[in-house]
């Protein structure tokens, strides 16, 4: 019998049905670009030159002009208009333009992004939009004896092999945030397909693939929103309804929005996206709050797993906007033990210190509560190695009973559930130069599982990275990085398949190519 859930069909059918709505309605319309998304790359060719020609030629010189900066030698377009303080940032190099928020548009900022299929199809003419981008990985690692030794490291878990973490295809329609004189909507479609679908997975949306085949590769439509722009409430309000990338954090999960490759651990044991409706209101060129109610962390309002779920933030920004503070109560809910239910305070600072310098600093804490014990009767309970037996009595706990893709936790062998938090701090130092097309990151972050539930082992962590980001263009982005990291307490690395953890330092040597169309 296939697996091919009810659930899923029905998730399938509502998001081809949402598609095709949409493109309808912005296709059909043919809505004019409004002044905010006007183009700035540098690449964009004029009508005249592009006349005439068929899709594959015009396609080909939307390439060239952004290699070339204009095969027509024509001016970069200007920049287009923005409301509030200045963009603090240059995007190329950098993922964005602004510092990052979540659940929500950047209220003020112009659409910057312009796309290579786009120019072929109608020279980014129109707000709908069709873009993506092919994300190739690969790894050298000192870890070898399992498919995913160098766990806990993402997203480049296979060790010493060449993958594709992302294939993605984007639908799109950006609301105009820079007015404020009328209503605005906008929408998106995301998915991917590749090796990273295991960390984006959501109980309840193709989660089979993983939860039950363990597929190397799959397929997640990570993002399926509406936006609602109100333009009269404060300076602006945005209200998003469906799922989207969970609100704070530096990195992101789809690869072009990281300054690296690799992720920081800090990133990769928090939680992802979220279903659910988050409003974000500026009230101020100071101050940004947001408020909502979602599923909870990686699970579908239709699941066994949805758990009512609050979240509350405010951004303040200074220095006209070269600084950013950024508090996220970010899952409100019992942190009862669940699949990833859990609860998670963050606060995230953002510094400017000039043309070519910035700074980004990340802490957060996360708890679950009534995790089953892993080390229940088991003295002395071992995590690692070959004589490992964590979890042998596993199967005598219930009420609650450990769940498929959920870690138990480590704790007093006497006890059969405990209290399992985690805390994190990640900070990033970055340069740019060579006229915007290169980026040096420092990345060095401290994580200290203290009952295993995130990584698996209970022990704490450290992490440093080297990294260059250099763009050809605005399409091709290649991102190389010499990783190092330590687990202090137990071995947490190279772990064999169906095995336990037997090195506790692991370096890496990594990088991968992101083609944008």
């Amino acid at each position: 019998m296939s697996k091919f859930r009810w659930n899923d069909k029905v998730c399938l059918f509502a998001l081809s049905l949402m598609f095709f709505d949409l493109t309808q309605l912005c296709i059909f319309a043919q809505d004019a670009p409004s002044q905010s998304t006007a183009s700035t790359t540098s690449g964009s060719t004029p009508a005249q030159s592009t006349q005439g020609r068929g899709f594959w030629t015009r396609l080909g010189h939307a390439y060239l002009d952004d290699w070339t900066a204009s095969s027509g030698n024509l001016p970069a377009a200007p920049d287009p208009p923005r409301r509030g303080t200045p963009a603090p940032l240059n995007s190329p190099p950098f993922p964005s333009a602004d510092w990052p928020i979540g659940g929500t548009v950047v209220i003020g900022a112009p659409d910057y992004q312009t796309y290579m299929l786009m120019q072929a199809i109608n020279k980014n003419e129109s707000r709908f939009k069709i873009y993506g981008w092919f994300d190739i990985g690969y790894n050298a690692s000192t870890s070898n004896k399992g498919k995913y030794a160098n766990a806990p490291a993402a997203y480049d878990a296979i060790p010493n092999s060449v993958q594709l973490d992302q294939a993605a295809l984007y639908f799109e329609r950006l609301p105009d945030t820079v007015q404020k004189e009328h209503f605005d909507w906008g929408f998106r479609l995301a998915s991917i397909y590749g090796m990273d679908y295991r960390f984006t997975t959501a109980y309840g949306v193709f989660s089979q693939q993983l939860l039950q085949k363990n597929n190397t590769y799959g397929f997640d439509p990570v993002m399926y929103y509406l936006d609602f722009y109100l333009p009269h409430i404060g300076e602006g309000t945005d209200v998003r309804v469906g799922r989207y990338i969970s609100l704070p954090d530096i990195e992101a999960q789809l690869a072009p929005n990281n300054y690296t490759y690799s992720h920081s651990l800090l990133y990769t044991y928090d939680c992802y996206t979220q279903h659910g409706i988050n409003v974000t209101t500026k009230i101020n060129n100071h101050w940004t709050v947001q408020e909502g109610v979602s599923a909870g962390c990686e699970a579908a309002p239709w699941s066994k797993y949805a758990k009512l779920t609050g979240n509350a933030c405010a951004a303040y920004t200074w220095s006209n906007g070269e600084n950013n503070l950024y508090f996220c109560a970010n899952s409100i809910n019992s942190g009862k033990y669940s699949y990833n239910n859990l609860s998670g305070y963050y606060l995230t600072y953002y510094h400017k210190f000039n043309a070519t310098w910035h700074t980004d600093t990340e802490y957060w804490y996360q708890y679950e509560r009534d995790v089953p014990n892993l080390c229940y009767g088991l003295d002395p309970c071992i995590s690692y190695g070959p004589h490992a037996n964590i979890g042998a009595n596993s199967g005598s706990i219930t009420s609650p009973a450990l769940i498929n893709g959920a870690n138990g936790a480590q704790c007093n062998p006497a006890a059969t559930h405990c209290y399992a938090p985690d805390w994190a701090i990640v900070n990033y130092i970055e340069h740019e130069w060579n006229n915007h097309h290169t980026s040096l990151t420092i990345r060095n972050e401290f994580f200290d599982d203290l009952k295993g539930q995130r990584t698996g082992t209970a022990t704490k962590y450290t992490e440093h990275l080297v990294g260059l980001n250099y763009w050809i263009g605005s399409t091709v982005t290649f991102r190389p990085e010499l990783r190092l990291e330590h687990s202090y307490d137990k071995p947490a690395y190279d772990a064999p398949t169906g095995g336990a953890p037997t090195k506790s330092t692991q370096l890496t040597f990594a990088g991968d190519l992101i083609w944008h169309f």
